[in-house]
Formats: C-alpha cells, sequence, structure tokens
C-alpha cells in the first residue's frame, strides 16, 4: 500500500484480494484433499520456503524503484530506475523458478 494514492481505495482493494485468496485456498484444499498447499510436493514448498529470504528484498527494492518512478515521471523517464525495476522483475522471477 506504500505506491497506493488513495490510502483508503488501496485499503479496499486488499481487504478484497486478501479475502479471495483465503476463499480461493479453502476450496483448492477442499477439492485437493490436502491440508496444506504444497502438502502432495514437500520439495517444492521446501524450495519456495528457502527461496524467500532472497526474494523479499527485490520485493522491497521494486517498491521503491516504482515509487520513484512515479514520482520523477512528470519529468520524463529515469531508465535507470526503468532499468531497475525490469531487473527486479526478472531477479523475482528467476528466484521463484517461474515466469508468472
Amino acid at each position: 500500500m506504500q505506491l497506493a494514492a488513495r490510502r483508503k481505495c488501496a485499503q479496499a482493494i486488499f481487504a478484497t484480494i486478501g479475502a479471495e485468496c483465503r476463499l480461493t485456498v479453502r476450496h483448492w484444499l477442499a477439492i485437493s484433499g490436502q491440508r496444506t498447499l504444497l502438502e502432495s510436493n514437500p520439495q517444492l514448498a521446501q524450495a519456495i520456503e528457502n527461496r524467500t529470504p532472497y526474494i523479499d528484498p527485490l520485493k522491497h527494492l521494486q517498491v521503491e524503484l516504482v515509487k520513484r518512478h512515479r514520482e520523477r515521471r512528470a519529468h520524463g523517464v529515469d531508465e535507470r530506475v526503468r532499468r531497475g525495476i525490469h531487473l527486479t522483475i526478472n531477479g523475482i522471477s528467476a528466484g521463484l523458478r517461474n515466469t508468472g
């Protein structure tokens, strides 16, 4: 929510996303018969857990770079900031070993 210009609107959107995520997980678990996500693939669950400490700093950097981009866009695009945003996107995808 650090990037939202209208905090109340952002809170409402994030609340809706959170509720939908919880609902989706609950239904997925009911359909799959699992008690936890990735219960049937513990190696993948462990791999994701191991990658999180390396990916989290990239997410924080990405938020800061997007904030800088928005603050400066009236004065033109700062190519270093734009490149940094793209690098964090690629870094997060590579860290997750997933492009989406």
